[in-house]
Protein backbone atom coordinates (compact mmCIF):
# COMPACT_ATOMS: atom_id res chain seq x y z
CA UNK A 1 0.00 0.00 0.00
CA UNK A 2 1.37 3.30 -1.10
CA UNK A 3 0.81 5.92 2.03
CA UNK A 4 3.86 8.76 0.94
CA UNK A 5 4.16 10.29 -2.85
CA UNK A 6 7.31 11.92 -3.49
CA UNK A 7 7.84 13.96 -5.92
CA UNK A 8 10.36 15.38 -8.29
CA UNK A 9 10.98 19.44 -8.75
CA UNK A 10 11.82 20.55 -11.75
CA UNK A 11 9.31 18.83 -15.02
CA UNK A 12 6.84 17.73 -12.11
CA UNK A 13 5.70 20.81 -10.09
CA UNK A 14 7.97 23.62 -11.38
CA UNK A 15 9.39 24.97 -14.76
CA UNK A 16 11.49 27.35 -16.12
CA UNK A 17 9.86 29.07 -18.62
CA UNK A 18 11.28 28.95 -21.96
CA UNK A 19 13.85 27.01 -21.19
CA UNK A 20 17.32 27.19 -19.55
CA UNK A 21 19.06 27.84 -23.32
CA UNK A 22 16.31 30.72 -23.60
CA UNK A 23 17.05 32.14 -20.05
CA UNK A 24 20.68 32.38 -20.91
CA UNK A 25 20.58 34.46 -24.25
CA UNK A 26 20.23 37.69 -22.99
CA UNK A 27 23.77 37.06 -21.27
CA UNK A 28 25.49 34.68 -23.81
CA UNK A 29 23.43 34.67 -26.99
CA UNK A 30 23.88 31.58 -29.45
CA UNK A 31 26.96 30.45 -27.05
CA UNK A 32 24.07 29.67 -24.43
CA UNK A 33 24.21 25.93 -24.59
CA UNK A 34 27.69 25.54 -24.80
CA UNK A 35 28.12 27.84 -21.49
CA UNK A 36 25.34 25.87 -19.63
CA UNK A 37 27.41 22.21 -20.36
CA UNK A 38 30.04 23.46 -19.07
CA UNK A 39 28.69 25.22 -16.02
CA UNK A 40 26.75 21.92 -15.98
CA UNK A 41 29.85 19.73 -15.25
CA UNK A 42 31.22 22.47 -13.10
CA UNK A 43 27.82 21.83 -10.61
CA UNK A 44 27.31 18.62 -10.51
CA UNK A 45 30.00 17.62 -7.13
CA UNK A 46 27.82 20.96 -6.03
CA UNK A 47 24.45 19.04 -6.39
CA UNK A 48 25.66 16.20 -3.75
CA UNK A 49 26.82 19.15 -1.05
CA UNK A 50 30.63 19.19 -2.57
CA UNK A 51 31.64 22.76 -2.58
CA UNK A 52 30.12 26.26 -3.76
CA UNK A 53 28.47 26.69 -6.85
CA UNK A 54 28.42 30.44 -7.34
CA UNK A 55 32.40 31.61 -7.23
CA UNK A 56 32.55 28.14 -10.08
CA UNK A 57 29.67 30.17 -11.59
CA UNK A 58 31.34 33.41 -11.42
CA UNK A 59 35.13 32.58 -12.96
CA UNK A 60 32.93 31.10 -16.01
CA UNK A 61 31.01 33.58 -16.42
CA UNK A 62 34.09 35.81 -16.56
CA UNK A 63 35.74 33.06 -19.07
CA UNK A 64 33.36 33.78 -21.28
CA UNK A 65 33.69 37.75 -21.03
CA UNK A 66 30.20 38.45 -19.06
CA UNK A 67 30.96 41.42 -16.53
CA UNK A 68 27.58 40.84 -15.06
CA UNK A 69 26.95 41.17 -11.61
CA UNK A 70 26.91 36.60 -10.91
CA UNK A 71 24.17 37.12 -8.36
CA UNK A 72 22.09 39.43 -11.07
CA UNK A 73 22.52 36.52 -13.61
CA UNK A 74 21.87 33.51 -11.17
CA UNK A 75 18.95 35.76 -10.13
CA UNK A 76 17.67 35.71 -13.67
CA UNK A 77 17.99 32.41 -14.86
CA UNK A 78 18.51 29.84 -11.39
CA UNK A 79 15.66 31.91 -10.08
CA UNK A 80 13.19 31.62 -13.23
CA UNK A 81 11.33 29.43 -11.99
CA UNK A 82 7.20 28.92 -12.37
CA UNK A 83 5.06 27.01 -10.40
CA UNK A 84 2.90 24.30 -11.81
CA UNK A 85 -0.57 25.11 -10.59
CA UNK A 86 -2.17 21.96 -11.37
CA UNK A 87 0.20 19.73 -9.96
CA UNK A 88 0.42 21.90 -6.99
CA UNK A 89 -3.72 21.08 -6.83
CA UNK A 90 -3.15 17.31 -7.03
CA UNK A 91 -0.69 17.78 -3.92
CA UNK A 92 -3.13 19.77 -2.09
CA UNK A 93 -5.62 16.58 -2.84
CA UNK A 94 -3.19 14.23 -1.48
CA UNK A 95 -2.90 15.38 1.45
CA UNK A 96 -6.58 15.92 2.08
CA UNK A 97 -6.62 12.35 1.65
CA UNK A 98 -4.22 12.14 4.65
CA UNK A 99 -0.92 10.87 2.21
CA UNK A 100 2.56 11.89 3.10
CA UNK A 101 3.83 14.41 0.11
CA UNK A 102 7.63 14.97 -0.53
CA UNK A 103 9.71 16.99 -2.62
CA UNK A 104 12.96 15.16 -3.92
CA UNK A 105 15.13 17.30 -6.11
CA UNK A 106 18.56 17.75 -7.22
CA UNK A 107 19.91 21.35 -6.16
CA UNK A 108 22.97 23.36 -5.43
CA UNK A 109 22.33 24.86 -2.26
CA UNK A 110 22.10 28.56 -3.47
CA UNK A 111 18.49 27.24 -6.01
CA UNK A 112 17.61 24.65 -3.23
CA UNK A 113 17.24 27.38 -0.51
CA UNK A 114 15.58 29.72 -2.81
CA UNK A 115 12.93 27.17 -3.66
CA UNK A 116 12.83 26.28 0.34
CA UNK A 117 12.64 29.66 2.03
CA UNK A 118 11.28 32.02 -0.83
CA UNK A 119 9.00 29.48 -3.26
CA UNK A 120 8.00 28.66 0.22
CA UNK A 121 8.07 25.00 -0.37
CA UNK A 122 9.20 23.90 3.13
CA UNK A 123 5.44 24.76 4.04
CA UNK A 124 4.00 22.76 1.13
CA UNK A 125 5.72 19.41 1.44
CA UNK A 126 6.53 17.21 4.73
CA UNK A 127 10.13 16.16 4.05
CA UNK A 128 11.88 18.41 1.40
CA UNK A 129 14.65 16.52 0.11
CA UNK A 130 17.77 18.67 -1.51
CA UNK A 131 20.16 17.24 -2.39
CA UNK A 132 23.27 19.28 -1.87
CA UNK A 133 22.00 18.87 2.16
CA UNK A 134 20.75 14.83 1.79
CA UNK A 135 24.88 14.36 0.30
CA UNK A 136 24.01 12.33 -2.41
CA UNK A 137 22.33 12.95 -5.89
CA UNK A 138 19.96 11.14 -7.75
CA UNK A 139 19.75 8.96 -9.71
CA UNK A 140 22.23 7.28 -6.66
CA UNK A 141 20.17 5.37 -5.00
CA UNK A 142 22.15 6.14 -1.82
CA UNK A 143 19.92 9.30 -2.21
CA UNK A 144 16.91 7.43 -2.05
CA UNK A 145 17.99 5.44 0.64
CA UNK A 146 18.17 8.35 2.88
CA UNK A 147 15.49 10.17 1.50
CA UNK A 148 13.15 7.28 3.05
CA UNK A 149 14.86 6.96 6.16
CA UNK A 150 13.68 10.84 6.97
CA UNK A 151 10.24 9.55 5.95
CA UNK A 152 9.87 6.97 8.27
CA UNK A 153 8.16 4.43 6.51
CA UNK A 154 9.58 1.11 4.26
CA UNK A 155 10.27 2.02 0.97
CA UNK A 156 7.77 0.02 -0.88
CA UNK A 157 5.10 2.47 0.62
CA UNK A 158 6.57 5.40 -1.51
CA UNK A 159 5.69 6.26 -4.91
CA UNK A 160 8.11 8.71 -6.21
CA UNK A 161 7.42 10.43 -9.10
CA UNK A 162 10.07 12.17 -11.73
CA UNK A 163 10.30 13.46 -15.10
CA UNK A 164 13.77 11.68 -15.89
CA UNK A 165 13.79 7.85 -16.23
CA UNK A 166 17.18 7.79 -14.93
CA UNK A 167 16.16 8.89 -11.47
CA UNK A 168 13.16 6.64 -11.68
CA UNK A 169 15.40 3.17 -11.75
CA UNK A 170 17.39 4.72 -9.41
CA UNK A 171 14.55 4.86 -7.13
CA UNK A 172 13.35 1.19 -7.77
CA UNK A 173 17.10 -0.12 -7.24
CA UNK A 174 16.59 1.83 -3.69
CA UNK A 175 12.87 -0.39 -3.29
CA UNK A 176 10.70 2.35 -4.08
CA UNK A 177 7.67 2.09 -6.34
CA UNK A 178 8.49 4.86 -9.11
CA UNK A 179 7.03 6.15 -12.30
CA UNK A 180 7.99 8.70 -14.69
CA UNK A 181 5.72 11.60 -15.73
CA UNK A 182 6.61 15.12 -16.65
CA UNK A 183 3.69 17.87 -16.19
CA UNK A 184 3.47 18.42 -20.35
CA UNK A 185 1.32 15.09 -20.11
CA UNK A 186 -1.58 17.35 -17.60
CA UNK A 187 -2.93 16.61 -14.28
CA UNK A 188 -5.37 14.00 -15.73
CA UNK A 189 -2.79 12.19 -16.51
CA UNK A 190 -1.09 12.76 -13.16
CA UNK A 191 -4.31 11.66 -11.24
CA UNK A 192 -4.59 8.41 -13.75
CA UNK A 193 -1.04 7.66 -12.45
CA UNK A 194 -1.95 7.68 -8.71
CA UNK A 195 -4.85 5.61 -8.74
CA UNK A 196 -3.07 3.24 -11.05
CA UNK A 197 -1.00 2.53 -7.66
CA UNK A 198 -4.62 2.58 -5.33
CA UNK A 199 -4.28 6.49 -4.12
CA UNK A 200 -7.65 7.92 -4.54
CA UNK A 201 -7.45 12.08 -3.98
CA UNK A 202 -9.29 14.46 -1.47
CA UNK A 203 -10.72 18.07 -1.98
CA UNK A 204 -7.93 20.41 -1.63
Amino acid sequence: MITHVLLDADGVVQDLPGGWYAAMEPFLGDRSREFLHRTWADEEPTLAGEGDYLPMLEATLLEYGVTTPVAEVYAAVWHRIDEVGSSFEVVAALRSAGYGVHLATNQERHRGRYMHDVLGYRDRFGVSAYSWEVGAAKPDPEFFHRVVRRIGVPAREVLFVDDNEANVEGARTAGLVAEHWHFERGPGSLVDLLAAHGIRLGTP
